[in-house]
């Protein structure tokens, strides 16, 4: 099957150019100005914008946490993932203390396989460090998995310094990338027992309990055990300027270090949990949380300067009756947002349209970026002969409101509620196939490969 896109803007993260695209079967055979080659079918693009299939490269599908299971399994998720012009996801292979690597990738291979409707990949998350877990690495990597999760806070998952030097010290020698939840574990469990003590159970104590400051600590300790090393190092969600002031001075001590934030820490805030009603304040609960709009400011012009690599979700969905577990004490309330179906949208409205960001930044942070940090590239991440045709079909003349009612994640109810976009997803195509038109799923069943991943690109 040919495939010829007429009179669309191609994207890549260089620049945007007038080109027709051809595919051909699951890959895109041609780029040019003007193409007159013959097709099955010509999809009329004009006025619309191109971009290469996005990449959410931080998922949390059919997840066990906090004495539940996340809303969105792979089914549900990666179908809101696509409908949100996703077209890859990487979701994290997650051990239980004790077990092995191979265990948690084999899990979470059950979970996926034959059940995801977009293509996908696994990083491991290595919450325990031992000989027999250096021993399975090299394994992981022969399985196509070249990158790797360490938290510094959450008892089930937390390394301490010396295990984290080890693990990146052996990460490095075999050309793994790390990333690393960054966060004060020690005071933040303090601060918790004070206002628990203090009978200060509501959602406001969140925020006050996870402060920008100990976030900015963890960031620098890491990056400090990172140099022991000599190892590359990924912080993820990065929320803030102080955090991101210790990403510079690391790199202005020769360190390689990649940073990702989230759609939510650029577009929401903490007020949301100050709320009187507490089940309204509850929803936006997730670690690390919402911060100070001033923050806000701080992380896109970190993206408009190139300091931040790549903008992916964190999407761990709860619906709302497990929101609700926590109403009486912040701590048991599930911490994670829905956001797999709206990034692309949101980061359009308040980036590029805007003018925060230029449509060829986007394509770097949402595309481009993603594929070459975790092995993808030039599979993925781009619109090039050769490329999967993973292809965005957007409109910048589609707008509309985002509404949990239209919204397909098994979560209930959006984060970002009556939010008006401008502009609009039109079209999703998943390796030369359409996958989503006018807001609906075409695909009936699952349909996404498994991505083995090489070594990073960036």
């Amino acid at each position: 099957m040919r495939t010829l896109f007429k009179g669309g803007t191609v994207v890549s993260g260089k620049g945007v150019r007038r080109a027709d695209l051809l595919v051909e079967g699951e890959k895109v055979s041609a780029l040019a100005r003007t193409l007159k080659e013959p097709a099955d079918r010509v999809v009329d693009v004009t006025g619309c914008i191109l971009f290469p299939g996005f990449i959410d490269a931080h998922t949390h599908f059919d997840l066990e946490v906090a004495g539940t299971v996340t809303a969105d399994d792979f089914a549900s998720g990666s179908r809101a993932a696509l409908r949100g012009g996703t077209t890859t996801v990487l979701d994290f292979a997650c051990p239980n203390k004790g077990e092995s690597l191979a265990s948690g990738l084999n899990r979470w291979r059950k979970k996926a396989s034959d059940r995801t409707f977009c293509d996908y990949g696994f990083h491991m998350t290595i919450d325990d460090w031992n000989e027999n877990i250096r021993r399975e690495l090299p394994e992981m990597f022969a399985q196509g998995i070249s990158s790797f999760k360490m938290y510094m806070t959450y008892p089930a998952m937390l390394l301490e310094d010396r295990d984290l030097y080890w693990a990146l010290k052996e990460l490095k020698a075999l050309g793994g990338v790390c990333g690393v939840h960054c966060e004060n574990a020690g005071v933040i469990d303090g601060m918790i027992a004070e206002k628990k003590a203090a009978g200060a159970l509501s959602p406001a104590s969140h925020p006050q309990t996870r402060p920008p400051y100990l976030e900015a600590e963890a960031v620098g300790r890491l990056l400090r055990i990172a140099q022991a090393a000599e190892a590359p190092v990924i912080i993820v969600h990065l929320t803030n300027r102080d955090a991101l002031e210790e990403v510079r001075l690391a790199r202005k001590r020769g360190q390689t270090v990649y940073v990702e934030t989230c759609p939510q820490y650029l577009t929401l805030d903490e007020s949301l949990y100050y709320q009187d009603i507490f089940s309204e304040a509850a929803r936006y609960i997730c670690a690390p949380p919402l911060r100070d709009r001033k923050e806000q400011d701080a992380l896109w012009k970190g993206l408009r300067r190139g300091d931040i690599q790549t903008i992916s979700t964190d999407h761990c969905s709860f619906t709302l009756e497990q929101k609700a577990m926590g109403l009486e004490d912040f701590t048991k309330i599930p911490g994670g947002l829905p956001g797999v179906e709206t990034r692309g949208e949101l980061i359009w409205s308040c980036g590029v349209a805007r003018r925060k960001l230029s449509v060829a930044q986007m394509c770097r942070l949402l595309c481009e970026n993603p594929a070459k940090l975790y092995g993808l590239f030039p599979r993925k991440g781009t619109l090039q002969p050769g490329s999967d045709a993973d292809i965005v079909v957007y409109d910048p003349s589609g707008g509309h409101i985002i509404q949990a009612e239209d919204c397909i994640s098994a979560a209930g109810y959006s984060p970002y509620e009556g939010f008006a976009t401008d502009g609009g997803i039109q079209q999703v195509w998943l390796r030369g196939r359409l996958a989503v038109e006018s807001g609906n799923v075409l695909v009936s069943s699952p349909e996404g490969k498994y991505m083995a991943r090489g070594k990073c690109m960036l």
